[in-house]
């Protein structure tokens, strides 16, 4: 009896192990086997009338609602003593992964459940500066971003209307003071977009404190200039645009070069040879490399607030390598979502939450300070 069960125990065993290398070689192609959908596009049902002038239409925003996943902070944590003034348009990544639609209803219940978690994971490290507005849009689904099918394209589209619209209401609430714009995955595209077509650098002039695009290429010389932005090179720099994407060695980062490069570039031209933006979230930009001892503390956890927590400073650094990726000094096990190649996108702001929370404090006070 003992040896039939060690047997099950070897078979399955064999099966975990074969299963992990299969993901390790065809890991992109099995989720767009398995995640994008094999239905045409279809338009998504409209927004309500007046959708983001109302509660609903927002995740997060200062009404005071307790349960509020933006002003999560961990347990361990002291607040501080006053709250900054700045306000805070944040944009949530990716949290549908439907087959069956190609945009996410902002009334997908799953949806707006995982959302919730990624705004307690990465929109919290904004909390002490100021009051955050995170809006519900109709988001293209995970399945999107693995297909150059016009679909796609269309899901895109859908996701940046709703987005532009939100932020416009953002601003209407908010005409004066410092403004802080920050984003992840999905919602960095949309916000790079956002960036341009809304003249930001122009018409928050004075205004601006950082603009936190993690989890989307920007090209250095393709983008910037366009975007009216620079590169934080300091954590004193306000007005200044923070990018990054997270890997641990060994790092497969062809899939990232290989979209980077079929889109052209805010000027118009090819992005082909150009050097992504990399920021280290360690020391906000001012040298390529930090050690791990400069890591002020990650988040352990999926996004729930009863068990999500606050790990030991020290955990892991990072260093800009290549043409702008961020390597870390280790593979952390923060969960079960590293992507294939060895890539950490899921937890890019997980890993540096409390360096991105001082960084995000300290800019405000630098552009207090500056006035």
């Amino acid at each position: 009896m003992a040896r039939k069960f060690l047997y099950v125990v070897a078979f399955f065993t064999v099966l975990a192990v074969l299963g992990m290398i299969a993901f390790s070689f065809f890991g992109s192609r099995l989720m767009r086997s398995a995640l994008v959908p094999h239905v045409g596009f279809s338009e998504p049902a409209p927004l309500p009338a007046g959708f983001y002038g109302r509660p609903e239409g927002w995740i997060s925003r200062p009404d005071g609602r307790r349960s509020d996943p933006a002003r999560w902070q961990p347990s361990s944590l002291k607040a501080p003593a006053t709250q900054g003034e700045a306000a805070i348009f944040f944009i949530h990544p990716t949290s549908s992964f439907d087959t069956m639609h190609w945009n996410a209803a902002v009334t997908d219940i799953a949806a707006a459940q995982q959302a919730e978690r990624f705004v307690r994971l990465q929109a919290s490290a904004f909390a002490p500066s100021g009051r955050i507005w995170v809006p519900r849009y109709r988001q293209a689904v995970f399945g999107a971003f693995l297909t150059e099918k016009a679909d796609a394209g269309l899901a895109l589209e859908r996701a940046y209307a709703d987005v532009k619209s939100a932020y416009r209401a953002f601003i209407a609430a908010n005409p004066e003071g410092p403004v802080i714009l920050a984003a992840h995955s999905q919602g960095s595209k949309h916000l790079l977009r956002l960036l341009i077509e809304e003249r930001v650098a122009a018409l928050l002039a004075g205004r601006l404190v950082a603009v936190y695009a993690a989890g989307w290429p920007v090209s250095v010389e393709h983008d910037l200039p366009a975007l009216g932005l620079r590169g934080c090179t300091s954590a004193d720099q306000t007005g200044c645009l923070l990018s990054w994407q997270s890997f641990a060695e060994p790092a497969d980062t062809s899939s990232v070069e290989t979209a980077f490069e079929k889109e052209r570039g805010f000027d118009g031209a090819s992005r082909k040879g150009s050097t992504m933006l990399c920021t280290n979230p360690l020391n906000g930009g001012a040298a390529p490399d930090a050690p791990a001892s400069a890591n002020a503390g990650m988040l352990m956890g999926d996004g729930n607030a009863a068990t999500t927590t606050l790990v030991t400073p020290g955990g892991v650094g990072a260093r800009c390598g290549g043409r702008g990726i961020l390597m870390l000094d280790s593979a952390p096990k923060l969960g079960t979502y590293v992507l294939p190649g060895n890539n950490y996108h899921v937890y890019d702001y997980q890993l540096f939450w409390s360096n991105i929370r001082a960084d995000a404090l300290h800019r405000l006070r630098t552009w207090q300070t500056a006035r």
